[in-house]
């Protein structure tokens, strides 16, 4: 049920960012600022008015494409500097992040992430957190999450 609200949350968000003065605007697909991610089949970022959508990010070392080592906290952190790393690459800062996905390799990892979690979004952007049974790359922890950029 909780997936449900947070789908219906999402589209009603899309829908009311791809206004802007009565005219729709049209989806950006941005490049990723990773040379090594450009042949991925997503974009690290997608813009629609002043909307930002990010894929998720996963605590990989960018320069050794490598997960970070030291468990659940130590990816947490990676992966929240990997987000923030995408924001200011489009002038954007954490404060902007209206709507975070949170993904977990294992629900115990709940605490140990969200202390963590808390330092990087203190303004509480609206959040689901769910656990699976895998992520890519064998990572513990997952994060997308939506941007607004004030006018």
């Amino acid at each position: 049920m909780k997936i449900k609200y947070s789908l219906i949350l999402i589209i009603s968000i899309v829908v009311l960012g791809c206004k802007t003065n009565g005219n729709e605007t049209k989806p950006i697909f941005h490049k990723s600022h990773e040379l090594k991610k450009n042949n991925t089949p997503f974009s690290d970022i997608v813009e629609v008015g002043n909307m930002f959508f990010l894929s998720g990010q996963i605590g990989m070392d960018h320069t050794t494409r490598k997960l970070v080592e030291g468990g659940i906290k130590q990816e947490t952190i990676q992966t929240l500097e990997n987000i923030k790393e995408v924001l200011q690459h489009h002038n954007l800062e954490m404060k902007d992040v209206v709507k975070a996905t949170v993904v977990l390799a294992d629900i115990e990892d709940f605490a140990a992430f969200n202390t963590i979690y808390k330092e990087y979004f203190p303004q509480k952007p609206a959040r689901t957190t769910f656990a699976v049974k895998g992520l890519a790359r064998n990572a513990k922890i997952e994060i997308e999450c939506i941007a607004v950029r004030s006018k």
